[in-house]
């Protein structure tokens, strides 16, 4: 796995082989990318990214400039790897070991940002966008983005923009107006 682009381009990075995690592809991370970078200037947001598993998003935002990054993850032995790769790197991301449903209802934290790439078998994924605009986590103009498979459609959703897909990976954004 490597970073993209920014300050640490082509930096490889070997998570354990044992994580619990489905990285996004470089090819779903460079297309994510290109609608972040045209959208917002990243060296100046606030970025959580939730079910952070290898901390790829995470290294990506800080790669570019983005000083604000909150991580949440379940899983010790992800955490532990996000937090080296932090530290190695000398980046700013703040990593949290929970529950991303307890951390979504107890944060009084807003961002500009949220990113969320959870399991796909992950039961309450529905349940995720709601969450978010239900606990008021986004600042104006803020987009909260949700990596699914093709399995999940949210068109009918109040606070749905847009959808991209990138091979089997979709991005489902919503937006706080």
């Amino acid at each position: 796995m490597r970073i993209n682009t920014g300050k640490f381009k082509g930096r490889r990075f070997n998570p354990p082989s044992n994580l619990p995690a489905r990285p996004t592809t470089d090819f779903a991370k460079e297309g994510l990318f290109n609608i972040l970078t045209n959208n917002f200037e990243l060296d100046e947001i606030s970025f959580l990214d939730l079910f952070s598993g290898t901390g790829s998003i995470c290294y990506e935002m800080a790669s570019r400039g983005c000083e604000d990054i909150v991580s949440v993850e379940m899983d010790k032995r992800s955490t532990d790897f996000i937090k080296k790769m932090s530290d190695d790197l000398d980046m700013n991301i703040n990593v949290l070991r929970m529950d991303v449903f307890e951390y979504i209802r107890s944060t009084k934290k807003k961002f500009d940002i949220i990113f969320a790439g959870p399991p796909y078998p992950l039961e309450n994924i529905p349940a995720l966008p709601e969450e978010v605009f239900e606990m008021q986590l986004l600042n104006a103009g803020g987009w909260f983005i949700l990596e699914t498979n093709q399995k999940y459609t949210f068109d009918e959703n109040p606070n749905f923009l847009r959808k991209r897909n990138y091979g089997t990976t979709f991005f489902h954004v919503f937006a706080k107006e």
